[in-house]
């Protein structure tokens, strides 16, 4: 059941919707498409989402001929894309789907080094005639890579986003620390609290790696579906948060 003050908000790092290595991998992005469905959110951040890869089409018979962020929306929802790396085979990055209507959108690139490639997604977006900004990040590797693109980050904040208005901030972190919790709540962004919500690594989850920050909006919940299907299908669980509008 739907309540219109209930925003509901999930954060999935799709590993470019194929699992295993070598001859045994397997095509997993038919599946997340249900999975994606099944999380009824009405905003679901994505990291590792694929444009194109031509090796990969290749390879499987069933490669959607669609954009991965346009195969995987649910119908009536938007896509929003942006390529963060450009590689050999294709390009991958993060990409928002959501069901409320887009404004605009604009990507940064907050790549630290020439080895990681970096971005964030920005989406503001009209919730029954409120805007609600939405950024969808992947940060890197390396700690101290992490800490400068948060800095990066609260500087494209108090330069895109205007004070007081609701924000959230999701994605793959790829931290479970408590350094960078601090610097987010430094300027206002904070997370829910809940026990069992480590995502990474999927079969055996030991640490939370993604997260969904806010400010402006009052949390509710904080879960992590569980199960053979889930952890078949990624690397990582998705995270869902509810807030109230």
């Amino acid at each position: 059941m739907q309540h219109d003050d209930i925003l509901r908000v999930a954060t999935y790092n799709i590993h470019k919707g194929v699992q295993g290595i070598g001859p045994a991998r397997r095509l997993e992005i038919h599946n997340l498409g249900l999975a994606v469905e099944q999380l009824d959110a009405d905003i679901v951040c994505l990291q590792e989402v694929r444009k194109l890869h031509r090796r990969e089409a290749a390879y499987f018979q069933r490669w959607p001929e669609l954009p991965q962020a346009e195969f995987l929306a649910p119908e009536g929802y938007e896509a929003v894309y942006r390529t963060n790396a450009i590689t050999k085979h294709g390009e991958h990055g993060n990409a928002l789907l959501t069901r409320w209507p887009v404004i605009g959108h604009q990507h940064e690139d907050i790549s630290d080094h020439r080895f990681e490639q970096r971005g964030l997604l920005h989406v503001e977006v009209d919730i029954q005639g409120r805007k609600v900004h939405v950024i969808v990040v992947h940060l890197g590797l390396i700690p101290g890579s992490r800490i400068r693109q948060v800095e990066r980050l609260q500087g494209f904040i108090e330069r895109e986003v205007p004070p007081g208005t609701p924000l959230v901030v999701a994605g793959d972190f790829n931290d479970w620390g408590q350094l960078l919790k601090r610097m987010l709540a430094g300027f206002g962004l904070y997370e829910w609290d809940a026990p069992r919500t480590f995502t990474y690594p999927a079969r055996l989850p030991l640490a939370q790696l993604d997260h969904v920050y806010a400010r402006g909006l009052t949390p509710l919940s904080l879960q992590v579906p569980r199960g053979r299907i889930w952890w078949r299908m990624s690397d990582h669980l998705p995270l869902i948060a509810e807030f109230r509008l």
